[in-house]
């Protein structure tokens, strides 16, 4: 290799592919270099022609060449990756074979949002919790688990699709969180609707055939309820852990205590409650408990009993007005609202839900030393 050839790739292995997440030379997209060092132009080849991504890959390969020659001596030249090539690419990438990389052994921690029943909020947290832990450096994917009642899209303000690289899916990007929904594949707002075994079929698909990359967290947007999707999860993710999510009312967290024991019953540990829309807090700090009170911590007390270890209530989230805004715009709270009450809740809730070591059995013993 030439010195121009090295000063070449040691500059362009600054440049990110924004999708894959590694260096554009780790990733062979450079390819033929003509000329001299005064005058030369670089190949850089694009997986696939329709690549979302080309003009970023292109600034940021520009960019790095006249930091590192001086404008006007390097060009970039893009191209797209051969048959063969790609190939390769996804063998380097994925293997021979497709696997559920979130297995047994995975250094991932699966995160699943599950409750009991619709309209309790869940979407809404689960998409700022997912933002605010990657906001905290945190590499984190986001599933839409929730097939018939897809939201995560919208509350993520995601308008493009997945890059194919044949049978391999590249996740959009957004906030920093690598997001998969059914959404992202329909027209419009068309409904699903599928039994069982198309169920399963789409969670497999979204854990095989997507690229993930290196997780720190996977978190799953569950169904509401314990159906199909719920026993698919089980099956596919045996190591994945659950926070149950309700509302203040008592009728809503009796029905999550149903969406818990499922979990349970899954062998996914409960690693807490959440308890969304506890109160409306007016102009003089009254909160006023327009949903009744208790329910989040008599559904953490109802857990316990079932589990036989500490299920504990980890965040009360109060009414937001601009929670519910930000939601439609497609502009999660913890963005934009870094002082609001709700965005203050769940950012500690991310930092538990983060930071927490401690598994069922290590609760258990905690709980018997405090006895």
């Amino acid at each position: 290799m030439t010195n121009l050839q090295q000063r070449v790739n040691t500059a362009l292995a600054k440049v990110i592919d924004p999708e894959l997440g590694l260096p554009i030379t780790e990733l062979d997209m450079v390819g033929t270099l003509t000329g001299t060092e005064t005058s030369f132009t670089i190949e850089v080849k694009l997986t696939v022609s329709h690549c979302p991504q080309s003009e970023l890959i292109l600034s940021k390969s520009q960019t790095v060449l006249d930091e590192e020659f001086g404008e006007g001596v390097g060009s970039v030249d893009l191209s797209v990756m051969t048959k063969d090539e790609l190939n390769n690419l996804k063998l380097k990438l994925r293997g021979s074979e497709k696997v559920n990389p979130f297995g047994p052994g995975s250094a991932t921690r699966v995160i699943l949002v599950g409750s009991g029943k619709g309209g309790v909020g869940k979407s809404t947290v689960t998409v700022n919790l997912a933002v605010s832990m990657a906001q905290s450096g945190f590499s984190v994917g986001l599933i839409d688990a929730d097939i018939f009642g897809f939201s995560i899209t919208n509350q993520l303000g995601v308008t493009v699709r997945p890059t194919r690289l044949d049978d391999m899916m590249l996740p959009p990007i957004a906030h920093g969180v690598k997001v998969i929904s059914i959404g992202m594949f329909l027209e419009g707002n068309e409904p699903v609707s599928w039994r069982g075994p198309m169920l399963h079929k789409a969670i497999e698909q979204f854990l095989t055939d997507v690229y993930w990359g290196q997780l720190d967290f996977l978190i799953i947007d569950m169904p509401p309820g314990t159906g199909d999707v719920a026993i698919s999860i089980g099956q596919l993710l045996p190591n994945a852990k659950a926070l149950v999510l309700t509302t203040a009312a008592q009728a809503s967290a009796l029905v999550a205590v149903r969406s818990g024991l499922a979990a349970h019953k899954a062998g996914h540990e409960i690693i807490g409650v959440v308890e969304n829309m506890s109160w409306l807090e007016d102009a003089s700090g009254f909160k006023q408990e327009l949903f009744g009170s208790g329910g989040g911590a008599e559904l953490a007390q109802d857990l316990s009993k079932a589990t036989g270890y500490p299920v504990a209530l980890l965040a009360q989230i109060p009414i937001s007005q601009a929670l519910a805004e930000s939601s439609n715009a497609g502009n999660p709270l913890v963005l934009s609202e870094k002082t609001d009450a709700a965005t203050l809740a769940i950012k500690d809730l991310a930092d538990f839900v983060a930071n927490t070591k401690l598994d069922k059995q290590a609760r258990v013993l905690q709980v018997k030393l405090n006895q």
